[in-house]
This record gives C-alpha cells, sequence and structure tokens, in this order.
C-alpha cells in the first residue's frame, strides 16, 4: 500500500531533504550521461548511489525513479556487464537486490584495462596487416602506442589508488 508520491532514491531515509536527494540523482545522471553512459543506466546507477544500502530491488528503483521493469531491467544488465553494480538474491526470496559497492570505479576500470587490451591486440594485427611504414600504419602505431601508455597508467593509478584507499578507509 503506497501512502503517497513515489521518492526518489533515499529521499525517505531519516535526515533527507527528499527535493535535494532527486536533484542530486538527476544531476549526477545527467552528468553520466554528458560523459556517455545511457540516460537509463545513468539514472539508475545514481539512484543506488544516493541510497545509504547501496542496494534496492527493481520494484524500488521503478517506483523512486518513476520508470517501468523493463526499464530498470535494461539499465542493470547494461551496469552489471560495465562492472558497475551487482546481483544478489535476497535470502529464501527470488526478488534480486542491485547494489552499488564502495569498489565499483576501480571494477570498471579494471574491466576498461581488458577492453584495451583487446584493442592493443587488435591495432597490432592492423600494423601487421597495413604495414607500419603506411600511413595508416604509422597512424596505428601512434594509436598502439597511446593505449600501451594509458595501459601501462591505468595499471600503476589502480595500485596507487589500492594503497591510497587502504591507507584512508582500512581493509575493505
Amino acid at each position: 500500500m503506497t501512502t503517497g508520491p513515489a521518492q526518489p532514491a533515499g529521499a525517505a531515509e531519516p535526515g533527507r531533504d527528499p527535493g535535494a536527494v532527486s536533484k542530486f540523482v538527476e544531476g549526477f545522471a545527467a552528468q553520466l550521461v554528458e560523459a556517455g553512459m545511457q540516460r537509463m543506466p545513468a539514472r539508475v546507477f545514481a539512484a543506488l548511489l544516493a541510497s545509504d544500502s547501496g542496494s534496492m530491488t527493481s520494484a524500488e528503483l521503478g517506483e523512486s525513479l518513476r520508470v517501468s521493469p523493463a526499464a530498470v531491467s535494461g539499465a542493470v544488465r547494461y551496469l552489471s556487464q560495465q562492472h558497475m553494480v551487482s546481483r544478489e538474491r535476497e535470502p529464501g526470496s527470488r526478488r534480486e537486490r542491485y547494489r552499488v559497492h564502495s569498489n565499483q570505479w576501480y571494477e570498471a576500470l579494471t574491466n576498461r584495462e581488458a577492453v584495451i587490451k583487446r584493442w592493443e591486440s587488435a591495432l597490432s594485427e592492423g600494423v601487421a596487416s597495413l604495414g607500419a611504414d603506411t600511413p595508416a600504419g604509422r597512424r596505428m602505431v601512434e594509436t598502439l602506442a597511446f593505449f600501451e601508455f594509458v595501459d601501462g597508467e591505468i595499471a600503476a593509478m589502480m595500485e596507487r589508488w589500492r594503497l591510497h584507499r587502504e591507507d584512508r578507509f582500512g581493509q575493505g
């Protein structure tokens, strides 16, 4: 039984201003969309991030964002593939909860590192096919060098982050 209009994710939690929470969710989602994320996954991710538990069911997400279960399902599928949320089964229930973890950015970047490795492999094949001395081959050599550089930087940055996180927040 509903006692009023749906509240944004986290808005009904004690000490929360529903308007401020809604403004954050929609504003942060807009920033994610501007950076290239699809709109609905961005809204779902922001809603999960704004909830104290970091976990909501599909029904809770749908109600708080005023969207259909199908929209939530598609968004969660995308976010799961990007390693930004995980699915958890509620004990003794068929319902799933979707959770955002404190290390979601680490996981998402680690996933990107695997993508960069695949791009490096494809570019190496392209260089071999086109020849490193052709104009297209030289562009690919430079592109490959860029991704190799980025790959090394991400690996080093992730290690620095792990140490920084451990120092600042403890094991976790």
